[in-house]
């Protein structure tokens, strides 16, 4: 899913895009995205785009008479600029935006189609769609230790909750960790104020360190590589390589269609988590630590 990195990009793509242009026609192939009726679609054909924003997640677009266009893109939703407005017409996708300087199109991978579009009226509009969680980079550690201790959850699951932080999902909360040196599976309210300041400082140098490599890595086109997995992450995506802090195996825990990615030297003591379909099935053979983890693979 394209988190606040991605999304800072894609805006600031799209800002020199289409800000002070019409959108002159909007094409909808799936009957599942949009999720609102009223005001109707058709009220932004013809109307400039003001602005755009981040809300959590989601890219608002902000046309004349304060109406904005909501997208979330979910797990597989990506989007597409096209100078040539023939090619965009001719792309197979979920939606396509015609505007006087170019064509925007969404696309989604897979079966499942989670892409949501609603259009809204003012702030009040936007609020309804606001999950609420604190973003990081317009409060202070106060402010952050109080939201993150509200509730007693894992560490993996307060970040990824979009109802405490905003725009942090299951790619960088991994990222985070690995940098913060703290365990996904740490409770919230058990936390030292040490190590809160060492989460906050971590998600705000995570998150700038990778506005900046997406930034770079885009420079003046659209960004079109938008994936969870990147060469330069320490550990999302990174199961059984080496931790480029201490050079053990990075490890995982896989749930649903998720899974989280660790290092047990630097983040756990060098205990294992356990992976809750495989430590069900081997109960008391589940191994606890890393030295038992290669007992069991050297008996393979």
């Amino acid at each position: 899913m394209p988190e606040l990195p991605d999304i800072v990009v894609y805006i600031e793509a799209l800002e020199k895009r289409i800000v002070g242009t019409e959108l002159t026609r909007i094409r909808i192939s799936s009957p599942f995205l949009l999720r609102t009726a009223v005001p109707p679609l058709t009220s932004i054909e013809g109307k400039e785009v003001i602005r755009l924003r981040r809300l959590g997640k989601r890219i608002c677009f902000g046309f004349q008479e304060d109406l904005w266009l909501v997208l979330h893109l979910m797990i597989a939703g990506r989007l597409h600029w096209y100078g040539d407005k023939a090619k965009a017409s001719r792309a197979k996708a979920l939606a396509l935006f015609e505007f006087t300087r170019g064509s925007l199109t969404l696309t989604e991978a897979g079966t499942q189609k989670r892409a949501s579009l609603h259009l809204v009226e003012g702030e009040s509009g936007l609020q309804r769609l606001d999950p609420g969680g604190l973003e990081v980079f317009e409060t202070d550690l106060a402010q952050f230790s109080t939201a993150l201790r509200a509730t007693n959850h894992t560490l993996k699951r307060a970040l990824t909750d979009p109802r405490i932080f905003s725009g942090i999902g299951n790619a960088y909360s991994d990222e985070i960790l690995f940098a913060a040196q703290l365990s996904p599976f740490a409770l919230t309210q058990k936390l030292t104020a040490a190590e809160i300041e060492r989460l906050f400082n971590a998600i705000k140098s995570c998150l700038t360190k990778w506005v900046d490599l997406l930034r770079a890595e885009t420079g003046a086109k659209f960004p079109e590589k938008v994936t969870a997995f990147r060469a330069e992450m320490a550990t999302h995506g990174k199961y059984k390589e080496p931790c480029p802090r201490c050079g053990t195996k990075i490890q995982r825990i896989r749930y649903a269609s998720n899974e989280t990615n660790y290092c047990p030297t630097c983040q756990t003591g060098g205990r294992l988590l356990a992976d809750r379909a495989l430590s069900q099935l081997l109960k008391k053979d589940w191994p606890r630590s890393l030295e038992e983890l290669e007992m069991l693979t050297r008996e393979k």
